[in-house]
């Protein structure tokens, strides 16, 4: 993979080598202490599944910075989108490395047929709380259940 340099770009991952799976070992511990990363294996079901798209951001000279999960999905009530593990490298941060990867993922849930884009962030990630609201995410009042699925 080849970023330009000075500039962040995006690409989606179609294949995974082992310098995928070594960038996303590298981030999944920046966005959660509780996850363990994806094996070669789990990327590749994650690559391979038509609902998901996985991106990389690359910064100078083609570094993996950033990541994102894209998931649509069809239900009664039409197509939905979600955007999930959002997660720019600690020395990248404030350079529009997230801000490039929500657009991307904006642009491929419109092209999917997604009416509407959801995400969600823990309240302590301020900045990517401000972003979010930036980019017109709004914030919706409901609860979020959660319980193990065994």
């Amino acid at each position: 993979m080849t970023g330009p340099s000075g500039e962040i770009a995006i690409e989606r991952v179609r294949e995974v080598t082992h310098d995928v799976v070594a960038a996303v070992a590298r981030l999944v511990p920046q966005l959660s202490s509780s996850a363990q990363p994806p094996d070669e294996s789990a990327l590749r079901e994650l690559v391979d599944n038509s609902t998901s798209a996985l991106y990389l951001a690359l910064g100078a000279g083609g570094s993996v910075v950033g990541m994102l999960t894209l998931v649509t999905y069809r239900l009664p009530t039409g197509i939905r989108a979600v955007i999930e593990d959002v997660v720019v490298d600690e020395g990248a941060r404030g350079a529009g490395v997230a801000s490039a990867l929500v657009s991307t993922a904006l642009e491929e849930a419109s092209r999917r047929g997604a009416r509407y884009v959801d995400l969600t962030s823990r309240p302590q990630r301020e900045a990517a709380n401000n972003l979010y609201e930036r980019m017109g995410f709004e914030r919706r009042q409901t609860n979020v259940y959660r319980r193990n699925a065994t």
